[in-house]
């Protein structure tokens, strides 16, 4: 099973080595992927330890023990961060690729609700 593309039911959002995105530490603006290098919890969704968010190295702890951790899940103190927004290119690209056809004809109401945000 690859995990170049998914979706995280968590925070409702695209995953995978192949989603370009931004680090979920507020203000960071490091363009990172939603790979498994980059989730806190080093594990889709989090794991059993992180909050299945996604940061740029500088932003996550490495641990002898424990997987990968931002600094609100290590140590297990605060709420998660809130997530950045998914960058536009993105969103034009599931928009207007022709390998995202299929699942636009399946899911109408995105196009109705992004192609406003895309469109000058």
């Amino acid at each position: 099973m690859g995990w170049e593309i998914g979706y995280d039911t968590n925070w409702h959002r695209d995953i995978g080595y192949g989603v370009p995105s931004i680090c979920d530490h507020p203000g960071c603006g490091a363009e990172i992927h939603r790979g498994l290098a980059h989730v806190c919890g080093g594990e889709p969704y989090g794991g059993d330890r992180g909050c299945g968010l996604y940061f740029c190295a500088a932003h996550l702890r490495l641990h002898e023990r424990l997987p990968q951790l931002c600094c609100r899940c290590s140590p297990r103190v605060r709420t998660p961060f809130t997530p950045t927004a998914d960058l536009p290119a993105w969103i034009e690209h599931k928009l207007t690729d022709e390998s995202w056809t299929a699942w636009r004809a399946e899911h109408p109401e995105f196009a109705v609700e992004h192609s406003r945000k895309i469109t000058p």
